[in-house]
């Protein structure tokens, strides 16, 4: 009884003192991990298992580019133990969203030690490349399988730290995915293989494969810079347009989260066909056929194979 009661005292002085583990580490509940985005939701989830429960800001099919934060957000980010972020300026309104929350969670920058590539924050595409090399890093850096493993391996440390009584278990979660990732990561290697290299060029809505270019040989051009925060104007897409008919570049894809008419304009003057719905920022819904990161990464890949092969 008297070592019940002293070590609640104990607790009472610890959290005057701002001194506290986070209660879920303190009582065995479960941990809250809040992540930006989708994809990020997933990851995380995979690697924290049933110990943690993972909130996403912005949901499946939705742009974190040019997302607006709640009230609701800046609660969910003051009850949290953690918070998972992508980094690499992906999340421009975060770190605003995480003053105004008063959270003293600590964050987790999942892209911590990725070897950046160059992209291009505008519209000013060169035609012999696709795109600007310019001094602004691509932030879609979980397109390369093998920054997801990077992004696994920084969010099983998050998770250890701010819990880590079951710091064993997010070692364990995060083995385990890896070999699903080193799986996938040969199957989109043998897949695209096979397809003749001239034939390995597509059109999509904004310049988010930059590191699925670098990793596997296919080359991407894109009306928009690796945001969508702005349209792409009449001569971005007059130019892509020149662009496909002198490379016959053979489709255009449809991201999840971009107004298809666009691109539908494209291909409609360009001669080129439309390939289908990919996804490069966000999953789909529950039940979709980009539910995880997984599925996302193979749904893409079929949708590449189908229009190229």
């Amino acid at each position: 009884m008297g070592l019940g009661v002293g070590r609640g005292v104990a607790m009472v002085v610890l959290l005057w003192l701002g001194l506290a583990p986070s209660m879920a580490a303190a009582d065995g509940a479960r941990l809250k991990a809040v992540a930006t985005f989708s994809i990020l939701a997933d990851l995380v989830a995979q690697v924290g298992g049933e110990q943690v429960v993972v909130t996403s800001l912005v949901g499946p099919d939705a742009d974190a580019h040019g997302y607006s934060p709640t009230p609701g957000d800046a609660r969910k980010l003051a009850e949290a133990n953690l918070v998972v972020v992508n980094g690499l300026g992906f999340e421009g309104w975060m770190e605003r969203l995480i003053k105004a929350s008063g959270t003293k969670a600590p964050v987790t920058v999942a892209s911590k030690g990725v070897k950046t590539v160059a992209g291009s924050h505008d519209h000013d595409h060169a035609e012999d490349h696709g795109h600007d090399h310019g001094d602004h890093p691509d932030p879609h850096a979980w397109q390369n399988v093998a920054n997801a493993k990077l992004y696994v391996a920084n969010i099983r440390d998050g998770l250890s730290a701010a819990d880590p009584d079951h710091a064993s278990l997010y070692a364990a979660n995060a083995a385990a995915y890896t070999q699903k990732l080193d799986a996938l990561d040969a199957e989109i290697r043998a897949a695209l293989g096979a397809i003749p290299e001239e034939r390995r060029r597509i059109i999509t809505t904004h310049d988010s494969f930059g590191y699925f270019s670098a990793a596997y040989g296919m080359r991407f051009l894109a009306p928009q810079g690796i945001s969508t925060d702005s349209e792409a104007g009449p001569k971005d897409v007059a130019r892509i347009i020149r662009q496909i008919r002198r490379d016959k570049v053979p489709a255009v894809f449809v991201e999840s989260i971009a107004d298809p008419r666009l691109m539908q304009q494209i291909a409609r003057e360009s001669g080129a066909k439309v390939g289908g719905r990919i996804y490069s920022d966000a999953l789909s819904a529950p039940g979709g056929p980009a539910s995880g990161y997984l599925e996302m990464m193979r749904a893409n890949l079929s949708a590449f194979r189908d229009a190229l092969s």
